[in-house]
This record gives structure tokens, sequence and C-alpha cells, in this order.
């Protein structure tokens, strides 16, 4: 039997990687106890990653990327799951080491899916994925560090992004006064209609700094960015307040100051969403499907096809992309 993915391949004595939409067969997939009829996947910067450059995630070729997917069990060999059942996979690095989900069916093995929360469709899941993933976490982190809504405005950094977009709406619709954080002007309005209160432009925070001190202004932060403006914005959180530091897209590095975590006692929360335990991933996903307002999913969200992701995947590395690409995989 053969079917569609997207296959990335490399020309080792020149290094440099293609991508097209290619036929491949069972036999080609990864070993795993569940076999997936791939419905939806989606486009999240690692996956921009590893359809370009590779930048160090991909460790042979041809490769099938896709960090995400959602779909329908065909094929069970462990009594965790049977053919029929609706699952979500997000993480494990599948699609950076092992193929992922930009195919129309995966192999995996089964302690890397979690069944589809109950009311939550397969799209939704996609239209979360790693990224809503990945801001659910965040909030629960924060929330576990103190953060509450009568103490003021909670930062979102690169909030026009995949993580920036669901983490607004979550935050928002939680009751949350949400800053926003974006450079794209045209972005404003759209950041308003997901429930950001006010909007800041990046360019703002993405200063060196200059002091270690500043205003205490923020009650917490969602930070998808890193790099300067990490550096910045920790001098300007409230007392005992904290930042999940979810995304680099801004840089590695962090030229802080250890004076607000000594003065304000501030907390630098890491968020990696890749190797959550079983138990983590259905608190997570559960939380989402009761935080996350259905009237939502289609406003950040734009459907793309296995075609499309050549083109996105230097687009998401280029800051292009708002909001969530959808890929269904069978059109």
């Amino acid at each position: 039997m053969e079917f569609n993915a997207l296959v990335v391949e490399k020309d080792e004595e020149k290094g440099i990687t293609s991508s097209g939409v290619k036929k491949i067969n069972l036999d080609q997939l990864p070993d795993g106890d569940v076999l997936v009829n791939v419905e939806y996947s989606n486009v999240n910067y690692k996956d921009g990653l590893c359809i370009g450059p590779g930048a160090g995630l991909v460790k042979s070729y041809p490769h099938v990327p896709g960090i995400d997917f959602s779909g329908v069990v065909e094929h069970s060999e462990t009594e965790n799951f049977k053919n029929g059942d609706k699952v979500i996979l997000t993480g494990w690095r599948v699609g950076e080491i092992v193929w992922g989900g930009y195919s129309q069916k995966a192999r995996v093995k089964s302690d890397q899916l979690v069944r589809l929360p109950e009311g939550m469709t397969t799209k939704e899941a996609m239209t979360m994925g790693t990224a809503g993933f990945s801001a659910m976490l965040s909030l629960m982190k924060l929330e576990e560090f103190g953060m509450r809504k009568d103490n003021g405005e909670v930062l979102v950094t690169g909030a026009s992004g995949g993580v920036g977009s669901v983490a607004t709406v979550i935050l928002s619709n939680l009751g949350y006064d949400v800053v926003a954080v974006t450079g794209k002007d045209t972005s404003a309005d759209y950041l308003r209609s997901l429930g950001a209160n006010r909007i800041v432009n990046r360019s703002e925070l993405n200063e060196v700094i200059k002091r270690p001190l500043e205003s205490a202004s923020w009650a917490g932060c969602v930070d998808t960015v890193g790099g300067d403006t990490l550096s910045r914005l920790l001098g300007q959180l409230k007392y005992g307040a904290s930042v999940a530091v979810v995304g680099n897209a801004g840089g590695n590095h962090l030229s802080a100051s250890t004076i607000p975590f000594m003065l304000r006692g501030i907390n630098m929360l890491g968020i990696d969403s890749a190797m959550q335990p079983y138990e983590n991933r259905v608190k997570i996903w559960d939380r989402i499907n009761i935080d996350f307002p259905k009237k939502h999913f289609d406003s950040i969200t734009e459907i793309i096809s296995l075609s499309d992701l050549p083109r996105v995947g230097q687009e998401i590395l280029e800051g292009k992309v708002k909001g969530r690409l959808i890929v269904d995989v069978n059109i």
C-alpha cells in the first residue's frame, strides 16, 4: 500500500536539503506498535527547521517531518489502544529523529500517544498541538508558582505566533489582564480579537537591559522570544512573579542580572513539552479542552496541504506565520 508523505532529502556533497510530496509504503515507516491513519498535523518552528536546514534536529535522510499529528488507530499491537481510537501525538522527538506526522499514515510507540479528549475533534487537537500544549503547560506552571488574576497585567511575548496566540486566548478566557507583545503592526486587531487588552511593540522590550530593576509591571509572563527580550522583562516582573520560558525565537543568549531574583524573588520557569510524562499530558489536554473556547478555533487557524509545506516551512522560520497552520494530509 502506498500513501502520500512530505519527504525531505539531502544532497550530502552539497549539504543542501529539498522536500516534496512523494509516495511511500508501510515498510518504510519506523518501528512501533500502533499504526495511525493521520488526519491532521500542523506547523511549528521545529517543523520549519526539519523541512529546511535540519539544524541538527534531523539525524538521517530521507526524513518525514511533523512533530504533531492526530488521527485514528488503524492497527494496534497493544491493549492500550484499539482500532478506531482517536489519538494525539506531540513531542517525543517524533518528526525530528524519527519520521513524523507529515504523512497519511504514521507508526509510533503506544506510550507516545494520548486519547483525544471527549468533545474535541482531531482538527481542533492540531489547532492546539505542541503550541497549545506548551501554552497550557506554561499557564499551569505560572499558576503553580502563584500567578493570580488580581495581581495585574500578564505579558505574552511573540503573541501573534502559535504559542502566543493560544496563550492569549486562554489567559483572557480565564479572566487575566493580557498584554500582547508583537513586532507586527498588522497583528494588533487580531490580538485584540483573541482577548488582549493592550498591545506593546516588541521594540520596547528587545533592547539590552540598561539597569537591573525597572518598574514592576507584570504579574506573570509567557515568553516565546528569549534573548534580549527575556533579559529585559526579568527586571520588570512584580515581586514574586514568574516568567514561563517556552521559546527562543529571539536567540538563546541571556544577558541577565541576578538582582531581580534576589530583591524581588522572581522565578524563571523552563517549559519543555516534548518529554512530559503521560499523566501530565492527560491533565494538560483536559485543561485545554475546558479552558480554550471553541469559538476561537477557526479564528486562529488556516488549513494547508502537504504540498504547501516547503513554502510555509520557510515562512515560519522568517516569522511570517500568524496563528496556527493546520495540515490536512488528505487533500
